[in-house]
């Protein structure tokens, strides 16, 4: 029994970077969903349009003829954008300001799903001796990512969101409006947003918290009989080899 309260006798994740972990990965489903979901802009139903849908890697259309393609060849069902069946049309379907939203979204989801993973590791508090000792840089490592997950997000959705109905892109685009995985991008940039101010602070009080550690480490050291100022070389190995 007491083994086991011996083990339990560690500082636990504060509430803050419970909050902005619990967020996160609110915020990481809803940029899944988007990420992988081809609604980010749609045809109204009663348009009767060839083209129906589109995501970030897929297009859907039904009876679609490219205008400029000079063969007479009919696009139907949904397909990857680097599928064979749009070879002849990618440079179309594909043009450079939605290579910059993909290439944004996708750095969202990668810093988003590698902050989890840090932060996973500080909430169970493993390893705990590394994580104890380091929990500060983790949790600034975890701020920096978020943070920047959600200003790639705000890129892809502010230009994803200028861009959808330029008319040298998809056809009569009066008939479109953006969809739900637009939104879900939205909702997901809002939430990263406000978990990285969680994480900010968190981030702030525990490199304040190791910060009067160490002083108070050293004012104990400072009080022991018979003590002597360590060299620069010594107190550097002692800074590297300590907990604090």
């Amino acid at each position: 029994m007491s083994s086991t309260s011996e083990k339990n006798e560690y500082p636990k994740a504060s509430n803050a970077l419970v909050f902005g972990a619990g967020l996160s990965y609110v915020a990481a489903i809803f940029l899944m969903m988007s990420f992988c979901s081809p609604y980010w802009i749609e045809s109204y139903p009663e348009s009767f349009s060839s083209f129906k849908n589109m995501g970030l890697w897929e297009y859907c259309f039904k009876d679609f003829m490219y205008p400029y393609y000079q063969f007479p060849k009919l696009f139907n069902g949904c397909h990857h954008i680097f599928s064979q069946e749009y070879y002849v049309i990618r440079e179309y379907l594909l043009p450079g300001w939605l290579m910059f939203v993909q290439a944004f979204v996708t750095l969202a989801f990668l810093f988003t799903f590698g902050s989890l993973v840090i932060m996973a590791c500080e909430l169970v508090r493993w390893p705990l001796k590394f994580v104890l000792r380091y929990e500060w840089l983790l949790t600034t490592i975890s701020f920096a990512g978020i943070s920047s997950s959600s200003f790639f997000l705000f890129l892809a959705v502010a230009i994803f969101g200028g861009n959808a109905y330029r008319r040298d892109w998809l056809l009569y685009p009066k008939f479109n409006v953006l969809s739900w995985s637009y939104s879900l991008a939205v909702v997901a940039f809002l939430i990263l947003a406000l978990a990285s101010l969680l994480l900010y602070k968190e981030a702030k009080q525990s490199y304040e918290l190791r910060r009067e550690a160490k002083n108070l480490v050293m004012q104990m050291q400072m009080q022991e009989p018979g003590y002597q100022p360590p060299s620069h070389h010594h107190s550097r190995s002692l800074h590297s080899g300590g907990y604090i």
